[in-house]
């Protein structure tokens, strides 16, 4: 069986949606163990978790089936890269300690299979949302990071998943493709083929899975969609990439055609 390459992103664990936060977390955990016989690599492109922040001795409770699954393919040698998005920016080292992922903070340029792949979770990326982009230097500034490791964990997670949820509520993105001037993470990827051209350009962050052909008419903008409700993903088998979705048998890949 040839050996594939996963991508996925905003499982957002931690948050009810069309299922439960416990019950998605088991789905995520199934589809892991169907793919783990193919898999080659996997990236987590942002979002895993609703929110996410380290204390020095303190990391939030539940989670344990994802991330003793993560530990087993880990132990098995098969590697996994961790992108934090905007709802778990404040990961620091736990992944690269406990578990042995590497954790990015910016998008990466990657070869794989012959392919050029420009990976990144896709917040902050493109015109606008300035309002965004200012806090999240804020949130980014060890200061600010500093500061907050003194609030006490219960009162600090609790303020901290209601400020997540305020922001998933406020931020709800349109049900449909937008068409390319509207489309954020199309135009950004656009115009990084003039100055960093790749094959994929692989982003999370939007919650819709779209596969679009940008402007050369051969690289491609790949959204993995989400997991609240789609249970999207991709995945590259030396050749192409596809996404695909996991026990969702009426999922759909944007722009419809």
């Amino acid at each position: 069986m040839p050996k594939k390459t996963f991508f996925a992103s905003d499982f957002h664990l931690g948050a009810d949606a069309r299922l439960t936060s416990a019950e998605r977390e088991k789905q995520v955990v199934r589809w892991m163990d169907q793919i783990r016989d193919e898999a080659e690599a996997l990236y987590l492109v942002g979002d895993l978790f609703d929110f996410w922040f380290e204390y020095g001795t303190v990391v939030p409770k539940g989670y344990l089936r994802l991330l003793g699954k993560l530990t087993e393919w880990r132990d098995a040698g098969i590697p996994i890269y961790f992108f934090t998005g905007n709802h778990d920016m404040w990961m620091f080292r736990y992944f690269e300690e406990e578990l042995g992922i590497p954790v990015y903070r910016e998008p990466i340029i990657r070869e794989i299979g012959g392919k050029t792949f420009f990976i990144g979770h896709g917040d902050g990326l493109g015109p606008g949302d300035h309002g965004y982009k200012f806090l999240k230097r804020v949130f980014a500034n060890p200061l600010a990071q500093w500061l907050f490791r003194w609030i006490h964990p219960e009162l600090g997670m609790g303020l901290a998943n209601f400020w997540s949820r305020r922001s998933r509520e406020s931020n709800k993105d349109a049900e449909g493709f937008l068409g390319p001037e509207r489309e954020w993470l199309v135009d950004y990827s656009n115009k990084q083929l003039d100055v960093q051209p790749a094959d994929y350009y692989i982003f999370g962050h939007r919650h819709l899975p779209i596969d679009y052909t940008l402007k050369n008419g051969q690289s491609r903008y790949i959204n993995l969609g989400d997991w609240t409700y789609f249970n999207s993903y991709a995945a590259y088998d030396g050749t192409d990439v596809q996404l695909s979705f996991f026990e969702n048998p009426s999922g759909r890949i944007f722009p419809l055609r």
